[in-house]
Formats: C-alpha cells, sequence, structure tokens
C-alpha cells in the first residue's frame, strides 16, 4: 500500500472497488483486516458502502454472509455514531476472510453500476453528509442492519436495506446530500416493506408455506 493512496480519499465508487480488487490480486483470500488498513484510516463511507455492495452480489447468496456483513456494517455505524475518526474491529473479525476469487467475481458484477452510480453524483449539497447528518445517517443504518438477520430467510429480502446502506456510504463517499436524501428515502421504504413483508411471509407460511407444522396432541382415553 503507498503512502499516497492510505492519504488520499476515493473520489468515487469506481475507484473504492478499483482499490478492493488490487488487494484480490495479493493473496489468495482478502481479509477484512485487509480492507480496514486500506479504507478505515480515511473514510467510514467505503467501509460501510462496500459490505453491503457485496450482499446484493452472488456473495450474499452464502448462507450467513448477509448477517455477517451487516454485523460488520452495525459495528461500523455506532463508531459513526460517536464520532470516532479511524475505525476500530476486534482482531476475531479483522481474521474473518472471502477467496479472492469470489470477490473479485463479485466486484465485477459491480462495476457497471459503480459506473453508473458515479456519473450520476456530483458533490451536491454537501452540508446534508456532514455534522448531525452523519449521526442521523447512523441511526439510520442501525435500524437497517437490524432487518438484515430475520429478512436473511426470506429470498432476496435482505437486499432492500443493504441497498439502502450502500447509498448511504455513496453519499457519505462522494459527500453528495441528494444522494443522502435519496438513501433516506429508500432506508424508510426498505424499513416499511422489509416489515410488511416478513410478516405476511410469515402468515402466508402459517397455512403451510413457511412455518413448520406442529405436533398433533393426541389425548389418550382413561
Amino acid at each position: 500500500m503507498t503512502e499516497g493512496k492510505s492519504q488520499s480519499e476515493p473520489d468515487g465508487v469506481e475507484s473504492v472497488l478499483g482499490e478492493l480488487d488490487d488487494l484480490t490480486t495479493k493473496n489468495d483470500k482478502v481479509r477484512v483486516g485487509d480492507v480496514l488498513d486500506d479504507f478505515g484510516g480515511r473514510s467510514f463511507g467505503p467501509f460501510i458502502m462496500i459490505p453491503a455492495l457485496l450482499e446484493i452480489t452472488p456473495l450474499g447468496g452464502i448462507p450467513g454472509v448477509p448477517s455477517f456483513l451487516a454485523a460488520v456494517i452495525a459495528l461500523i455505524a455506532v463508531q459513526l455514531l460517536f464520532g470516532k475518526e479511524h475505525i476500530w474491529m476486534p482482531q476475531w473479525l479483522q481474521e474473518r476472510a472471502v477467496e479472492s476469487k469470489k470477490l473479485h467475481k463479485g466486484i465485477a458484477k459491480l462495476r457497471g453500476i459503480a459506473h453508473w452510480l458515479d456519473e450520476h453524483s456530483h458533490g451536491r449539497l454537501e452540508g446534508l453528509t456532514e455534522g448531525m447528518w452523519i449521526k442521523i445517517a447512523a441511526v439510520v443504518i442501525l435500524l437497517l442492519c437490524a432487518t438484515v438477520p430475520p429478512l436473511e430467510v426470506l429470498p432476496f429480502a435482505s437486499s432492500a436495506p443493504m441497498l439502502a446502506i450502500a447509498a448511504i456510504g455513496l453519499a457519505l463517499t462522494v459527500r453528495d446530500g441528494v444522494i443522502m436524501l435519496a438513501a433516506l428515502a429508500l432506508a424508510i421504504a426498505a424499513i416499511g416493506g422489509g416489515t410488511y413483508y416478513y410478516y405476511t411471509s410469515d402468515e402466508e407460511g402459517s397455512g403451510g408455506g413457511m412455518a413448520i407444522a406442529e405436533p398433533v396432541a393426541y389425548r389418550i382415553p382413561a
């Protein structure tokens, strides 16, 4: 990692993915600690955005991965809420890793959307990505993370809150207040829609869909 890279903040999604892809060329696996070393001292935005974007790729289809990524994001959001300047993570979490080949494939699938996002983010209303707005964003991220574990049991449902989290991370990365407003609106929709989807799916399951049939109790005649 060069000194210049460690001091400059990424200016868009493509630059974030580019640096992340560089990590895949150095080892067979990419550790959470490797990503933390690369981004953690510069900006919270990329480290919020990266796990959320990865959940939307095929990596998010691996059981347990969405909840793990949500836990990582929640830990970062707590530190963002309390105004920490650098991201901290426990050593055991830093040692968690993903195969470089799988990560590279996931990044490749995000290149197109990354280019589109960079073209439509212009650093507008930067005041909405500073001060109290950062704390509001952190609280919203925590709420979204809390919805991921129960939604993980439903196909693709956890991608909605993760998309909203990725949008917030993008807003913080490129300092675009318009994207922040859109991300918060998306977050409200994701929380409301996810809650509705979860409970209506559960109700439908009680008729033979998701619910597990309870054993029938038989009374033995006296």
